[in-house]
């Protein structure tokens, strides 16, 4: 299947891939992470302290570089997925775990992205993602200090 004709669901399990490949140290899924989302879109994350919408597949390519300067962490994975169709074809409500480990200490993120996907390309989601957790897990300290 083809991004073009790629279903919501695809584009989810290709997103959450290619992120936990980016988390891992895999560099070279930036321009296919960013591809996902269309030339405009509208991502939210409504659970951060920040929340500044990104607005364009430059805004999202921002959104990923900032994470590249991380500690890579070789087990971090998407799990528990279960995605929820919709009445809306073009609309998807995905429910799972980003899971790894830090320090020798295993951390979960737990997610919900509610995702609109229009011709193969995200052009409209809301990203929650548990703040607290994530910030404990990719910041996690241990005995040699800071994983960043």
């Amino acid at each position: 299947m083809t991004q073009d004709t790629a279903c919501p669901a695809d584009v989810f399990h290709r997103l959450v891939d290619g992120v936990s490949r980016l988390v891992a140290g895999d560099a070279s899924q930036m321009a296919e992470l960013t591809g996902l989302y269309a030339e405009r879109t509208y991502v939210e994350h409504p659970m951060a302290l920040d929340d500044i919408p990104l607005l364009t597949r430059d805004d999202v390519r921002r959104h990923f570089a900032a994470g590249t300067d991380m500690t890579p962490i070789a087990d971090y994975r998407a799990a528990d997925i279960v995605i929820h169709q919709t009445t809306d074809p073009e609309v998807v409500v995905a429910e799972f775990r980003y899971l790894g480990s830090v320090g020798g200490r295993s951390f979960r993120v737990p997610c919900v992205f509610v995702m609109r996907v229009r011709d193969g390309e995200i052009v409209e989601s809301r990203d929650y993602i548990s703040p607290l957790d994530r910030e404990r897990a990719l910041r996690e300290t241990d005995e040699s200090g800071p994983v960043r």
